[in-house]
């Protein structure tokens, strides 16, 4: 019978326990890392400092633009003299009203009629779809260039002009074939099982759009609208084409011809007007970000 010291049985009981060293970092991952942050340093920099470089301008006198450097700061930052001469004598007001009167009825039209055109032409079957599609295709190659003097004319002869139902018009004939297009792509994410069951259950072709396919596909429809609103909003060429009176120009029209109005370029009130059109936007985009990450992403999986 083989004996065991007391000595043995402790040692194999009792688990070795070594202390864990602490994982050392490579020197050299910190420095493969810098020239990533210095290019984000750099793009940081090309993309705030304008905005920061603009809104200083907004606070600055026109003493101030003429004698001081273009780095240096504003002396009063509580100073809005700016941004009540933009408004007031400068009609930015009236111009903002006009975007958005001409805004809000294209961008509302382009959706409903998008969303519905890539509903049928991708959820519904019919004879010659892929060839109405095409010609949707077609219009996006068309360049925007080419029919504003057709446009013109028709509209003079219409009696349009002096009103902003041109501009209107031409946005949304010229925001829907690639929304017509983007949300015919969206709808091929949907599940097909879906409509199926709903018109097994009854349901008609209406109530499966407005009930079924607008809402599963709300965050796409949020992700176009943005891209639409901008084009809208920051248009130059159609609304120069088609405004003949100053109390219908747009915001964008009213910047081109803003330092006309006072005789001389004032400066701080055309940095405070060009504040108010660009930071109102970046806000609105900021906003939304979110829906549109998530329409961006929605047509990129299959369902």
């Amino acid at each position: 019978m083989t004996t065991v010291s007391h000595t043995t049985l402790e040692t194999v009981a009792r688990p070795s326990i070594r202390p864990t060293e602490p994982q050392r970092r490579s020197p050299m991952r910190g420095v493969r890392r810098i020239p990533g942050w210095v290019v984000v340093t750099l793009l940081l920099i090309a993309v705030v400092y304008p905005l920061f470089w603009l809104l200083t301008g907004s606070f600055k006198t026109q003493n101030e633009f003429l004698n001081n450097p273009t780095w240096a700061l504003p002396e009063d930052w509580t100073n809005l003299d700016n941004y009540v001469e933009a408004f007031t004598t400068g009609n930015l007001g009236i111009y903002i009203k006009n975007s958005i009167l001409a805004t809000v009825p294209a961008l509302a039209l382009t959706i409903i009629f998008g969303v519905a055109a890539g509903f049928a032409l991708e959820v519904m079957v019919w004879k010659g779809r892929g060839t109405v599609l095409l010609l949707f295709l077609a219009g996006i190659m068309v360049p925007g260039q080419m029919i504003l003097l057709p446009l013109f004319t028709i509209y003079f002869q219409t009696g349009l002009t002096g009103t902003l139902w041109p501009l209107i018009i031409t946005y949304t004939a010229i925001g829907l074939p690639l929304t017509v297009f983007m949300m015919a792509t969206f709808f091929r994410a949907v599940p097909r099982e879906i409509f199926e069951a709903a018109t097994l259950d009854g349901a008609s072709i209406y109530r499966q759009f407005w009930s079924i396919g607008f809402p599963m596909v709300k965050n796409a429809i949020f992700t176009v609208a943005l891209v639409q609103f901008f084009f809208i909003w920051n248009d130059l060429l159609i609304a120069l084409t088609f405004t003949n009176r100053d109390d219908l120009r747009t915001i964008q029209v009213g910047l081109l011809n803003f330092t006309g109005q006072f005789g001389q370029v004032q400066y701080g009130p055309t940095f405070a007007a060009v504040c108010v059109n660009v930071f109102g936007t970046l806000i609105i985009y900021l906003f939304l970000n979110q829906r549109v990450m998530k329409g961006m992403t929605a047509g990129a999986v299959k369902g």
